[in-house]
């Protein structure tokens, strides 16, 4: 096994994706369960989602699910991928991830994003327009200084018990993320499989920008995406198709669906549309037998010198998802033993 892989911590991002004839509250229980399933594996950090009005994802309340799994576990780092503080007063958050540090100390991940409600519909409802994300930057600061008592919009406010604890800050780099966290001092989570040029260059900006902060000494990259690991290439490959029939169906329909299996998905007749997606949404992800995804993953992080790898893995079958997780734990070495929180950054 290569110092590479050895040397590199791997956390879990799930979504709490529905499947097809069930209902929605099994798809949080089963993401806590999940967690603690990680946690076994030797994975570093499990995080949960928020989505607004999605079909195929139940994950809509990011802190509280967040707080199951950290009640269910006891040694993983638990935390977001992320909020979306668009959709929120950054007094809020501040407040919700304030209590999950006092009640689990050490062990939350606050990860941010800046996207909103992604219809006109699940905007209103959030009392939020189109232009929210614009306020990001401002929202952040603001945020940030709830913890740190320096917030100065709002004078004479507390965010109690928020003030003075640290949970760990990551954004997600949408749009100009890579910049921002590189100005704040903040660890950056980054898609790392698809648009590899894109990540590399963002890579470099935030590294080269990169402020210290309260929240982080040193820049810190966490890539993100798809591993899919199976006993032959293409088994893993068919892990791949429920996801990947979902970002199609939400690309030409409008519409984010429960998982179904890819048998199904295998024999359908899709339109010109649908086909394009379909294999736009298979392309560019790390999936084949825990030979290949360790050459693949080695090569990616050894170009990116990432620091860690975020695996956003979904798929039908529960217990073949939990199988590809249990190889790449194998695979990677950090299915050693029980991993202590908090010692790396953020």
């Amino acid at each position: 096994m290569s110092s590479v892989l050895r040397d590199t911590p791997f956390s879990v991002l799930d979504r709490s994706r529905t499947r097809a004839g069930e209902d929605r509250p099994r798809a949080l229980r089963d993401t806590v369960a999940f967690a603690r399933r990680a946690e076994e594996l030797g994975y570093h950090r499990f995080w949960v989602s928020e989505h607004h009005s999605v079909p195929g994802v139940a994950g809509s309340a990011p802190t509280v699910l967040a707080a199951a799994v950290a009640s269910a576990t006891s040694r993983i780092r638990v935390g977001t991928g992320g909020v979306m503080l668009p959709n929120h007063q950054p007094l809020v958050v501040a407040e919700q991830f304030g209590v999950l540090e006092a009640l689990f100390p050490g062990r939350i991940d606050m990860g941010l994003g800046r996207s909103v409600g992604f219809t006109d519909g699940i905007r209103k409802a959030l009392g939020r327009g189109k232009d929210a994300a614009g306020e990001f930057g401002t929202q952040l600061d603001e945020l940030l200084g709830w913890f740190t008592g320096t917030q100065r919009v709002h004078p004479q406010v507390h965010a109690w018990p928020a003030e003075g604890l640290r949970p760990a800050p990551f954004l997600l780099a949408v749009g100009s993320g890579a910049d921002l966290a590189a100005a704040h001092g903040l660890p950056l989570v980054i898609g790392g499989v698809r648009g590899e040029d894109t990540m590399l260059r963002a890579v470099d900006r935030y590294r080269a920008a990169f402020r210290p902060s309260p929240w982080a000494a040193e820049p810190y990259v966490v890539l993100s995406g798809t591993v899919a690991v199976a006993d032959s290439g293409e088994h893993a490959r068919r892990l791949l198709i429920p996801e990947a029939w979902s970002t199609a169906w939400s690309r030409t329909h409008g519409v984010f669906p429960a998982l179904e299996p890819y048998g199904q998905t295998l024999a359908r007749t899709m339109t010109g549309p649908e086909r394009d997606r379909f294999d736009e949404a298979m392309s560019g992800q790390l999936h084949g037998t825990p030979e290949d995804v360790a050459t693949s993953l080695e090569s990616l992080l050894r170009r990116s010198t990432a620091d860690e790898f975020l695996v956003t893995t979904s798929t039908y079958d529960r217990a073949e998802l939990l199988e590809s997780y249990r190889l790449l734990a194998e695979v990677t070495g950090i299915a050693r033993g029980p991993e202590t929180s908090g010692e790396r950054p953020g």
